[in-house]
């Protein structure tokens, strides 16, 4: 079990939606929360809001400049001196056909949700490993199971989450470290990340993803997929001939429209 307790956390993409409900589950488990984001304002509201509950301390960061998170991570080592649970929460989304995508929608999407995420774990990783102690959770995305039109490079840099993360919990595995790795594979969530998606499948509440996250945490869950009909839909990519699954996927239950209606938030 992961204790939240007098526990360093840190989440990025920590000012809104699920990262800043987690920031308070975490603060009400008795933890010191550190946000990362790139929302200056965000960041002092938070801080304001949530300083009557515990420490917390935000910091600006621009997840796709490395240097900008070698630097703050630096800055937080230096007045925490650790960092116990890593949350990598933060990520973007492009609601177009690849060919409609410019090389920056590109280049950005990769590097907050696919390359940040290992460049922020790298900069605490052997901290962790040195005190054999420590927890790493890395939101991804069901994307990163299942394909999907209209966020073909979004659905690109979460198959690359599930993969690196999952194949850091085998190597902290093998070296015998006491370091925790839990991969999450939401649905939709209803943040206004994904505004006007229409789905038959229920888009997720924001309050109930990030419990069941911290839960995660708290239990050590390897994976984390919500909902678990995911599993059930996995299962049946692997046994089912594509050009079934995908009149499966795509027309009964839907899934390959759900962004036809996409805005994003505004």
């Amino acid at each position: 079990m992961s204790n939240f307790q007098n526990k360093t956390v840190l989440i990025t993409g920590g000012v809104s939606g699920t990262g800043k409900i987690m920031g308070l589950l975490a603060l009400e488990r008795g933890a010191k929360l550190v946000i990362w984001d790139v929302n200056r304002q965000g960041i002092n509201d938070v801080v304001a809001e949530f300083s009557r509950l515990g420490k917390v301390c935000g910091y600006h960061v621009d997840l796709s400049d490395t240097e900008q998170i070698a630097n703050t991570a630096k800055q937080v080592k230096e007045q925490f001196g650790t960092v116990d649970i890593l949350i990598n929460c933060a990520g973007i989304v492009v609601g177009k056909y690849f060919h409609e995508h410019s090389e920056n929608d590109i280049h950005r999407t990769m590097s907050i949700n696919a390359d940040a995420p290992m460049f922020v774990t790298l900069a605490f990783l052997n901290g962790m490993m040195t005190r054999d102690s420590g927890h790493i959770c890395n939101i991804a995305s069901a994307a990163g199971l299942i394909s999907n039109p209209k966020m073909s490079v979004y659905v690109a840099s979460k198959w690359a989450v599930v993969g690196w993360s999952d194949s850091l919990r085998i190597e902290m595995n093998r070296l015998r470290k006491n370091v925790r790795v839990t991969t999450v594979m939401p649905y939709y969530i209803d943040t206004g990340m994904f505004e006007g998606v229409q789905s038959l499948i229920p888009v997720l509440k924001p309050e109930k993803v990030a419990r069941k996250i911290i839960r995660a945490i708290e239990r050590n869950r390897i994976f984390l997929d919500i909902p678990p009909i995911y599993k059930i839909l996995r299962l049946l990519q692997g046994i089912l001939p594509v050009c079934v699954f995908d009149r499966f996927v795509g027309g009964l239950l839907g899934i390959y429209k759900t962004m036809d209606h996409f805005t994003g938030r505004k």
